[in-house]
């Protein structure tokens, strides 16, 4: 109610000239729906933004669960990688012992206790290729096919004698892959044209 009065006062002090509207009260509401239409417009803005932000991060955050899902499965995968690298050198052994063993038995007097051994080393043998093959361990076989330096280490060359040049002639180390990875290189001879 002082407003009321005050404005009553104003109007008779200044006399006839004001109406019984004051013109400064008309510009106040364009100026307010403006002024309203230019916060909403902000905040819209605001909100894409805040979504825009939301949705990367999002993102993000699914990206590193990703990346941490697969580091635990590679983990997982790969963690028995040295483990295994040490069993192929007892696998080595194990086939070296074998055919050594082998070249013993004479088909004319054949010893049978050598025999049952020669026997028993090819049954361990096997058996530790399958118990490497249900744990994503091969033996890789690459006579005769292309020199890969990501799996094959070269140690000799040899004449291409009915081989292409470039192609793995033989063998003197296997090497091994756990689920695909290269843990150890096989040691290669590679075929190369022979000059004269």
């Amino acid at each position: 109610s002082p407003c009321v009065f005050s404005t009553a006062a104003q109007q008779r002090s200044t006399g006839d000239e004001c109406g019984p509207e004051d013109p400064r009260d008309e510009p106040k509401h364009p100026l307010s729906d403006c002024a309203l239409e230019h916060k909403a417009i902000k905040l819209e803005e605001q909100v894409r933004d805040l979504t825009e932000r939301y949705r990367k991060a999002l993102a993000d955050s699914e990206n590193v669960r990703r990346r941490t899902q697969k580091f635990v499965e590679d983990a997982k995968l790969f963690g028995i990688q040295s483990f295994c690298r040490d069993l192929v050198e007892i696998a080595d052994i194990l086939e070296k012992t074998a055919e050594s063993a082998t070249e013993e038995v004479e088909p004319s007097n054949p010893n049978p206790t050598l025999k049952k051994i020669c026997e028993g080393l090819s049954l361990i043998e096997a058996k530790l290729q399958s118990v490497f093959a249900k744990h994503g361990l091969q033996k890789m076989n690459p006579v005769g096919g292309k020199y890969d330096p990501y799996d094959h280490e070269i140690v000799c060359h040899v004449p291409a004698e009915g081989m292409q040049p470039g192609t793995i002639a033989l063998v003197t180390q296997d090497g091994y892959k756990l689920h695909g990875r290269t843990i150890r290189h096989a040691l290669v001879g590679v075929a190369v044209e022979s000059q004269e």
